[in-house]
């Protein structure tokens, strides 16, 4: 059984985007927690995994409009995740570069959610 998709948020290429981007903003949380920082570490784990979990629980619902919610929670992580990375890098956690990336790459996901948001209309 093995390679066969159990879940239908497998194949969104959202949630293979989110589970990415999650992956390299759990990183730096576990940096940040190896300072002894575990509220940033908390919050950026959380928002990051927040993306991927709303994509996920969208699919599960029963009706169009319930997943066009999930996915506006899901585009609200991102910017979230994005405001973390200002405070982190405003108080030298991590480097402009790592945060400029990760901008990138949650403004990506956040048109992608948006542009899949329009397409359930």
């Amino acid at each position: 059984m093995t390679g066969q998709k159990l879940f239908r948020f497998e194949d969104l290429t959202i949630w293979q985007s989110a589970i990415v981007v999650g992956d390299e903003l759990y990183d730096i949380a576990d940096l940040l927690e190896a300072k002894r920082l575990y509220r940033f570490a908390e919050q950026l784990r959380g928002a990051g995994m927040s993306i991927s979990n709303n994509i996920a629980e969208g699919t599960g619902t029963a009706s169009t409009n319930e997943f066009r919610q999930f996915l506006n929670y899901a585009r609200r992580s991102c910017y979230e995740c994005a405001n973390i990375l200002v405070v982190i890098q405003r108080r030298n956690q991590i480097d402009e570069e790592i945060k400029q990336r990760l901008f990138v790459e949650l403004a990506n996901l956040s048109r992608k959610i948006y542009n899949f948001q329009q397409t359930l209309r």
